[in-house]
């Protein structure tokens, strides 16, 4: 590893994305915000680490996955943080956030971007990325690009998986209904 690269490393290992005395830091508004364990919010952070790491040295443009986005946006509204301490002093150059502007062209070119970033953060670091934070292609160009901000105050998070069956069953009591109520017209068929 070059010098530069090694002590951009120590710059990135040694740097809190938390601020000192915050009650209420980055790490766990990361968790809070989208029902994380603490653990597994750190755990993106570190990731997040990596990511920028790779921004600087991979030599082509990264795209981050869904999490580390995650992570990602909030430190950029941290904006002294992100800009004076992480940008200025910990990468010494500016990191800015570019997203798709739409399009299948744009699509592909961040899904080409993204699989190229996993093969360099392997060749770095000398380990796979960790899948349920770095998931393959096809689900962070997929399923990944569902992922929506709800008040969970006024709305339930009940999985599809959760509610379908009642939904199939309730369809097919509906139907069988309406073709009792054909067959016999003046009786009450619940």
């Amino acid at each position: 590893m070059h010098p530069q690269h090694h002590a951009l490393q120590q710059r990135l290992q040694a740097y809190s994305i938390d601020l000192p005395g915050t009650p209420f830091p980055l790490s766990r508004k990361l968790a809070w915000e989208n029902c994380w364990s603490l653990d597994y919010a750190n755990r993106v952070l570190e990731e997040y680490k990596k990511f920028a790491f790779l921004a600087v040295v991979a030599g082509h443009p990264v795209t981050p996955s869904e999490h580390i986005d995650q992570a990602w946006h909030l430190h950029l509204i941290y904006t002294r943080a992100y800009w004076q301490d992480f940008c200025g002093e910990v990468l010494q150059m500016p990191l800015h956030h570019d997203p798709t502007l739409g399009g299948n062209a744009e699509q592909s070119k961040f899904k080409d971007w993204y699989s190229e970033t996993l093969i360099t953060y392997e060749r770095w670091f000398g380990v796979a990325p960790p899948s349920d934070i770095w998931p393959p292609s096809h689900i962070r160009f997929g399923r990944d690009l569902w992922v929506k901000r709800i008040n969970i105050q006024d709305n339930w998070i009940v999985p599809k998986w959760a509610i379908a069956p009642h939904l199939i069953l309730r369809s097919i009591h509906t139907k069988l209904r309406a073709k009792l109520r054909d067959l016999v017209p003046h009786r009450h068929v619940l």
